[in-house]
Order: C-alpha cells, then structure tokens, then sequence
C-alpha cells in the first residue's frame, strides 16, 4: 500500500507517456535483436553486426531468440519449398526434391544432420556415458552416422517427392517450423549435460517453458495452411512429435543425465521428418 502513492506520481508525472513510449521501443528493439539472433544461430546467414544486442553472454542473446526459432524455420521451410516447385518445371520431381534439400543444407550450414550424424554414432557406438560424450566430441563421421544419416535424408526426400503439388509448400513449411518448436520444446523440458558447456546447452538454461507456449505461437504462422488442409494428419504429426520428444528425452535423461547440443538438433530433424510422412500417408484422408 505504500507504494501507491509512488506510483500514481509516477503516472500523473510529465514524463511517464515519454518513459512508455521508451519502453515499448526498447521491448521492440530486444525482439528484432532477438529474431536476427535466432536467424544467426540457425542458418548460416551472416547478419548485420547492428541488427543484434552488444553483449559477451550469447546465452542471454538467445534466451529471448528461442521464441523465434519456429518462425526461422518456417522462412527455411519456405525457401526449400520454393526453390523444389520452382526446380519441379525443369527437372523430375526427385531431382527437383534433391536441389531444394541441398540449398536448404548450404542455407542452415547442415547444422542439423551434422548434429543427428553425430547422435547416431554416439548413441549407438557409444556402450557407457562416458564413451557416448568422448564420440560426440569426435568430428570423425563412423558407421552410424552415416547410416543414420543417409536413412533420415532419404525418408525426408521420399515424403517430399510423394506429396501432391498443392501440399508440397504447406507440408514443408509446417515441418521445418515444427521442428525447430521441438528443439525449443527439448531445450525446455530437459537439463543440459552439465559438464558439457555449449552454445546450444546456454541457450537451453536460458529457455523457460513459457518460451515453449510462446513458441508455438509463433509457429501457428507456418503450421495453419497444412492444418486446414489435412487436420487428422497434423494432429497426429504433433501427437507423435510430442510422444517421441518425450520418450528421446527420457531415454536422454537415463543414458547421459541431460540433453547435447546435438540431440537438441536431433529432435528437429526427425520432428521433420514425422510431419512429411504423416502429411504424405495414403490411408488417412484429408
């Protein structure tokens, strides 16, 4: 109650609309600061030094950022798609799917497959939590990398290819855009490894799960063409994302007591992949 007082003064004082006004400015600045930090982190564009936040903690850069991230995905999503429909009128639709995965790949600097290859090696080659943290510090590809790899591309390119033309933007769109959700979502839900300091792992202690509701806002921009137009599929995308998130991290939790930078890339790519095949199933209807 005793603050009260101070308050009305402050409002009734000349300078409170000016000292709004600086506000609301100053919040707006930190969010285009954050969206240019997001697009920074996930892609490989090299972004003005103006246009992000001067400080020494890329932690706290990127704690806003993460609400941004499904809507860097859907720009990503939205030049894949581009550039395969455009690539579809010269060339088969195969190698049309091929050219828009691999300007993507040159687009995000393959940070995700790089980060599912190395999750493959280490969770599969790696027999104690000890070994699984020494081969994901390995920049060496093995054996399960690239099969794992190699299988995740050509399960995403396939459900690409066999998409009708009029899904082909919206299925792409949402799946890029759900994906990088999910990174948000595992970054929320789950701890870092604590004796492994990355990028990845200062943005994940810098990620409230009210990011993750947030987030999923932002991701309505690209996921509400594929939802209006196959409702039963995109239910059962995000049910499956939200299943299979849980039960990696869960897997995370017991084998290395908290999540890697590159499971958290891991999520996007294979949450990715679980919208493309569900958008592309022949069963359920639209």
């Amino acid at each position: 109650m005793t603050q009260l007082p101070a308050i009305e003064a402050e409002r009734a004082s000349p300078l409170a609309e000016p000292l709004a006004v600086a506000r609301r400015r100053s919040a707006l600045a930190e969010h285009w600061q954050a969206f240019w930090a997001a697009v920074q982190f996930l892609t490989s564009v090299r972004v003005p030094a103006r246009f992000l936040a001067t400080t020494d903690d890329e932690g706290a850069r990127l704690r806003l950022a993460t609400i941004y991230f499904p809507l860097v995905g859907s720009l990503v999503g939205l030049t894949t798609s581009t550039i395969v429909w455009l690539t579809s009128h010269v060339w088969p639709v195969w190698l049309a799917v091929l050219f828009g995965l691999a300007a993507e790949a040159v687009l995000t600097g393959a940070l995700h497959e790089d980060a599912l290859a190395d999750c493959c090696d280490a969770l599969g080659g790696g027999w104690t939590r000890a070994d699984v943290l020494r081969i994901l510090d390995d920049s060496r590809l093995g054996s399960y990398g690239v099969l794992g790899l190699i299988v995740a591309f050509l399960l995403r390119a396939g459900a690409i290819a066999s998409l009708d033309a009029d899904l082909l933007l919206p299925a792409v769109v949402a799946s890029a855009t759900l994906g990088r959700w999910a990174m948000v979502l595992a970054m929320a839900w789950l701890a870092p490894v604590p004796e492994r300091p990355s990028l990845a792992q200062q943005v994940g202690r810098q990620t409230f799960r009210v990011h993750v509701l947030r987030g999923a806002l932002m991701a309505l921009t690209g996921s509400i063409p594929l939802a209006i137009l196959l409702p039963a599929r995109f239910a059962l995308s995000i049910a499956l994302i939200l299943a299979g998130t849980a039960w990696f991290l869960s897997y995370l939790r017991r084998r290395l007591g908290g999540i890697t930078g590159d499971a958290v890339g891991a999520v996007c790519y294979v949450s990715q992949i679980v919208v493309l095949l569900c958008a592309s199933l022949l069963w359920l209807g639209r």
